[in-house]
Order: C-alpha cells, then structure tokens, then sequence
C-alpha cells in the first residue's frame, strides 16, 4: 500500500499495547493529530523545565544520591520524548521530499 503524500503515517508519542510503537494516518489536521500536537508540545515543555531543575540541582552540594537518581530518570524520560519527536517529525520530512510534484 502507498500512501500519498496528504495520507501518510504519523509516528505518535505514545506507546500501544505492549509498548509497541503507535500511528496514525491521515492528512495531519484530524482529532488524532491534534491530540498528538498537543501531547508532544507538552512533553517539549516539561523538558525543559527539567532542564531548569536539573541545572539548579546539580549545582547544589547538598542534593542527595536519591534525588539526583530521580532526576536522572526524569532526565532519561525527558529525551525518550524528545527523540521519539524527533522520530516522528524526520519521517514527515523523509516522506514529503520523497513525495511526487
């Protein structure tokens, strides 16, 4: 099946089931896509305040193990995020300049 280039697939930033990655297709102006645009700008967001936090932790001595433990997985969380939005918008991309016209 191909689609064209008003119909192409959207990685999402969510995980389906079993944390199988999820997709919509569509012309990118529908309920779906929208959703996902406002999920993403979200996550974009909270990224970096962590990054304010982060900055402002690690330049506390009196942080502890556990709460710089947590900031890392936060940090990890944060850039799961962002290369999945990455992911998502470099295969638009691919798929627009390989689209005809």
């Amino acid at each position: 099946m191909s689609l064209s280039s008003s119909h192409r697939a959207r990685l999402l930033p969510w995980s389906g089931p079993e944390g199988k990655p999820s997709y919509v297709i569509g012309e990118g102006t529908g309920p779906v896509s929208r959703l996902a645009d406002e999920a993403e700008a979200a996550q974009l967001r909270m990224g970096v305040e962590l990054l304010g936090h982060a900055r402002a932790m690690l330049g506390d001595r009196t942080v502890s193990n556990g709460e710089l433990r947590f900031l890392g997985d936060r940090l990890v969380e944060a850039l799961r995020d962002a290369l999945r939005i990455a992911e998502s918008r470099g295969a638009e991309r691919t798929a627009a300049e390989h689209a005809p016209g």
